[in-house]
């Protein structure tokens, strides 16, 4: 059974008016809230999830991974409990002393994973493929597929992933994507709407790791920490399956 609570797994209202939590934490979520409620913002499903206080949070330090099993396990509780709002989970990193490269934050997030991924108590689903290069690959945590991404301080162009000093790791449930998904008309015009938004913020092409999930010229792990550029990320996937 899911660990169905976590003191650790915040709301907006924590996250606001709480006396418990680090002052980095505090300020970096002020940051975090200030760019996403931009009206400029090209992500408007995000803009509207941190507005209506949907969204969830949680936080570690650099020597303080242990509860983040107990958190995405809640979190993925709270998805399948009554009334199945579409819910984000933002995790952020403690600051580093001096901001460092976005190679040095994309090996954090994996690193991140990677240890999920060894505290996980469930079994990877027997049907998903466990080879991030299969293009059906997908993240998954307690049997559940979910999309992962990373921010970082060191995006300089790609300004739609800088929300502040902190590298931050969003969770999306794949369930969240229902109706939306690759070939479906409406993830199509969704896609294209944000991705335009994306673009004209960011100044720049869209990526040419981004595509969607179920592209068979795809790997969906490219897409989770992008370069601040338009180069193709080349190399092998970070992550290890634990029993391959």
């Amino acid at each position: 059974m899911l660990q169905t609570s976590s003191p650790y797994l915040l709301t907006k209202e924590d996250m606001e008016t709480s006396d418990r939590l680090p002052s980095w934490l505090q300020e970096e979520y002020q940051t975090f809230k200030h760019v996403v409620t931009n009206p400029e913002f090209p992500c408007f499903f995000g803009m509207k999830a941190q507005r209506k206080g949907e969204l969830r949070y949680s936080y570690i330090t650099h020597d303080h991974w242990d509860h983040l099993g107990g958190v995405l396990e809640s979190f993925l509780h709270l998805m399948a409990e009554p009334p199945f709002t579409r819910h984000g989970l933002f995790l952020f990193v403690e600051p580093e002393a001096r901001e460092q490269s976005v190679d040095y934050y994309r090996s954090y997030f994996w690193e991140v994973l990677q240890h999920l991924h060894e505290q996980d108590r469930y079994s990877w689903p027997g049907d998903k493929p466990k080879d991030p290069d299969h293009f059906l690959w997908d993240y998954h945590f307690a049997g559940e597929p979910v999309f992962v991404f990373g921010n970082a301080p060191a995006y300089k162009q790609r300004k739609t992933r800088d929300l502040g000093n902190s590298l931050i790791l969003g969770f999306q449930p794949r369930a969240i994507f229902e109706g939306l998904e690759g070939t479906e008309k409406g993830g199509i015009m969704s896609r294209e709407k944000v991705r335009a938004r994306v673009e004209k913020w960011d100044n720049l092409p869209t990526h040419p790791d981004i595509s969607h999930f179920g592209d068979p010229t795809h790997n969906e792990w490219k897409q989770f920490f992008i370069g601040d550029d338009i180069k193709p990320i080349e190399g092998k996937c970070p992550f290890h399956h634990k029993d391959v």
